[in-house]
């Protein structure tokens, strides 16, 4: 750790993650577009100052405001641009040599009555090695103009941002006749005189000329691709670009994928609140585990000195109370916190932008099918969709997923819908497993609901509340919580239809249909009536939990890209079990699924149908047309997967249970990848140990899995306290639950009112 200054490190180091992606040392880049540009620069003056590489670096620079500029400019002379729109000004002063001229116009800036410029970019050497052919005279009268400069610039430095342009190393083999004295040699003694020289004298930190030396990196790297080996390639300059661009604008805009130059966000009040209440747990626990200790030393039996005989204890050891488990919970959660903190909100661990390639995303996912094949164990039952076998389901799609995102792969389409349609899985196994429990329990309990609801949100929530986060932020845990209440509203609402009673009469079958063609009907009303899903949803408290960015539209977007496969998880449920109700099928160990001649059709046109899919996935041009058909075809692989793995008797009797272990804190896994796996919410990679990629992922890997278990136990031992059975007792617990986001409501907009 060497401190939080990450502007230095953008502005001095960094490496090429492929060829045109740019990673600076220990933080994240953000791509500015356009109108992000225009709202970090408005009312805003910038001077380019120096000779044609300056100049390259102006008009990358403006193509960042408008893209449409051309370089159309007086070569050997100064170049004005204007975004009136924005009232942005970017002028380039065409000064090729550190001389008289330069300092004068830098000096009218510094102690004139001139506006000041808010950002000031300077640089120049290699003219005045080209004049005067490399002479050491030129170098010495070079040291004395940037010695007279320098405490200049320092002054604007107090109130302007000024950059001082290292020079570039040339690619001498392809320099022109006229250009042959340019050498790396030379630029490197004129980079290192005027290194030394500025900033010397700036006792002020506020007053200090940032040094642009990371050109030099990137054109040690492309200087060969150059047109004239002086000049930089197009690609380079624009990353040169993109570095000012993020050096100024990101502690204005503070954009989440640019951690570079941003500083720490100050802790809110819920934050504050969140850290004393972990606090006092954490001293509450160890007073009460020093407590026991101590009672129990006093009842520990002893030998009788006398007799020789050991004596028993008149008080047995207690068992663990309810208040210790409580506090032993919010203890281990507390320190997990800390750490969810110190990786994503504290600028304490690194970051670092994704790059895809091919072989990040594949070669982990064959490397965890290998480990997951080994691990084969037989089931415990062989029906459809068993226990053992959607925990493995659940358990390979999350690492397949945890491998997309790591790697950035969805910057490649095929992999993207195919990924859409494991998400799209998860939610089939919503639909079908509350469907199945409901159907065949007939439990319509407050209890269950509970249990469900405070299993799937307790994380989250309290990620929302030390994170500072939305409730939305984790789109898919308020996805399956909605859904959810829609499985429930639909079975619990009158006339309740269960199994139990549908089996006295068939006319029950059908109106349990009429209610599935119902909840159909009011899914398609909603996913074409955005107007009215936004009314619904912009309802307080309903608003306060699904909007991000001040509307309901992501929620919307993140609703419509899946909105049939729950229900066609609840009507594959429904047949699945009429079928089982009627022996329809054979569920046995070793038995195909129905006769050997329908069991072999049904598999070839499943094998069929699930790689037309992937045909058709991969064949994608446009995101936006593929994801308005996803909804409607996804349950076509879902289902051919679905009954490839269960057809067969042999492949239902058996079940991977390593990919099985991580089906069981899927969700866990899943929501902890935000911030202690991923970095920047889910933007960049966290980095624990620099300069080791494989290293680094292994480590923070091992971590994250370890914490995303921990907080599994650890929610299902709060559910058992804060969900108890007692009807009276949950009423209560309700009560003071509601209490709680009463409380946590009003503080919220306590601490919204000095944002606004």
């Amino acid at each position: 750790f060497k401190g939080g200054d990450t502007c230095e490190y953008l502005l001095s180091s960094g490496r090429f993650l492929g060829e045109k992606v740019w990673q600076p040392h220990s933080c994240m880049m953000h791509k500015y577009k356009n109108s992000e540009a225009k709202n970090c620069l408005i009312d805003k003056h910038v001077v380019f100052i120096g000779d044609s590489r300056i100049r390259q670096l102006f008009y990358s620079f403006i193509k960042l405001i408008n893209p449409q500029v051309k370089e159309e400019g007086i070569k050997h002379g100064n170049i004005p641009f204007e975004d009136k729109s924005a009232s942005i000004k970017v002028d380039f002063l065409w000064y090729p040599e550190v001389n008289g001229s330069m300092r004068q116009r830098i000096k009218s800036w510094a102690e004139g009555s001139v506006a000041k410029p808010h950002i000031i970019v300077v640089g120049a050497a290699t003219w005045s090695i080209k004049i005067h052919n490399g002479s050491n005279e030129a170098l010495a009268q070079y040291k004395i103009n940037i010695t007279s400069i320098a405490p200049l610039l320092e002054k604007l430095a107090i109130s302007s941002d000024v950059y001082w342009v290292l020079q570039d190393p040339v690619y001498e083999d392809m320099l022109s006749e006229s250009r042959k004295m340019i050498t790396n040699e030379k630029i490197d003694a004129y980079n290192e005189a005027a290194v030394r020289i500025l900033n010397s004298s700036s006792r002020n930190s506020k007053a200090k000329v940032k040094v642009f030396s990371v050109s030099k990196l990137i054109a040690q790297e492309t200087i060969m691709k150059s047109a004239d080996g002086l000049h930089l390639p197009e690609s380079s300059r624009d990353t040169n670009a993109m570095i000012l661009m993020n050096v100024y604008c990101n502690k204005i805009m503070k954009p989440i994928d640019g951690s570079c130059c941003q500083p720490q966000p100050p802790l809110t009040l819920i934050q504050k609140i969140a850290f004393c209440f972990f606090t006092l747990s954490i001293f509450g626990y160890l007073i009460i585990s020093l407590i026991h200790r101590n009672n129990y030393r006093k009842n520990k039996s002893c030998t009788d000195l006398e007799s020789g005989e050991e004596k028993k204890p008149a008080i047995s050891t207690p068992n663990v109370s309810t208040l210790e488990m409580l506090l032993h919970c919010f203890c281990k959660l507390g320190l997990i916190m800390t750490y969810f903190y110190l990786c994503d909100r504290a600028n304490l661990f690194m970051k670092e932008n994704k790059f895809y390639t091919h072989s990040s995303f594949f070669i982990p996912i064959v490397y965890i099918l290998v480990l997951g094949v080994f691990y084969t164990e037989n089931t415990k039952e062989t029906k459809v969709l068993n226990r053992e076998q959607t925990d493995e389901w659940k358990g390979w799609m999350q690492l397949v997923i945890l491998i997309y995102h790591i790697s950035g792969a969805s910057t490649f389409l095929p992999v993207y819908m195919h990924i859409r349609v494991l998400v799209a899985a998860y939610l089939f196994q919503t639909g079908y497993g509350h469907f199945s429990y409901f159907w065949i329990k007939g439990d319509f309990g407050v209890y269950r609901v509970c249990q469900v609801l405070f299993r799937l949100n307790f994380l989250v929530v309290v990620l929302c509340i030390v994170m500072d986060r939305p409730y939305q932020f984790y789109y898919f845990v308020p996805l399956v919580t909605v859904w959810f209440m829609i499985i429930y509203a639909t079975l619990a609402v009158w006339p309740q239809i269960v199994q139990k009673k549908a089996n006295g009469s068939c006319l029950w079958h059908f109106g349990l249909l009429l209610k599935l063609i119902c909840l159909l009907t009011c899914i398609y009303f909603l996913s074409y009536s955005q107007g009215a899903f936004e009314k619904i949803f912009s309802f307080w408290p309903l608003s306060k939990c699904f909007e991000l960015n001040g509307n309901v539209y992501e929620w919307w977007f993140r609703w419509k890209l899946d909105r049939y496969v729950v229900f066609h998880g609840m009507l594959f449920a429904f047949i699945y079990l009429a079928l089982q109700k009627h022996q329809m099928i054979s569920e046995g160990k070793g038995d195909p699924l129905f006769s050997n001649r329908v069991s072999n059709v049904l598999l070839f046109i499943s094998i069929v149908s699930f790689l037309t899919y992937s045909i058709w996935a991969s064949s994608c041009k446009n995101k936006t047309e593929c994801n308005e058909l996803h909804p409607s075809v996804s349950v076509v692989q879902i289902l051919a997967f679905i009954l490839i793995r269960n057809i067969p008797g042999y492949v239902r009797s058996v079940y991977s249970s390593f990919f099985a272990w991580f089906g069981k804190i899927s969700l866990e896994l899943f929501i902890c990848q935000y911030h202690i796996w991923l970095a920047a919410d889910t933007k960049g990679i966290l980095v624990l140990i620099p300069g080791y990629p494989m290293f680094n992922v292994l480590v923070s890997t091992f971590i994250f899995v370890c914490v995303a278990h921990e907080i599994s136990q650890i929610t299902n031992d709060l559910a058992q306290i804060v969900v108890p059975k007692d009807n009276s007792t949950l009423l209560k617990r309700l009560l003071c639950i509601a209490g709680f986001f009463s409380g946590l409501h009003f503080f919220s907009a306590m601490q919204d009112q000095p944002r606004h």
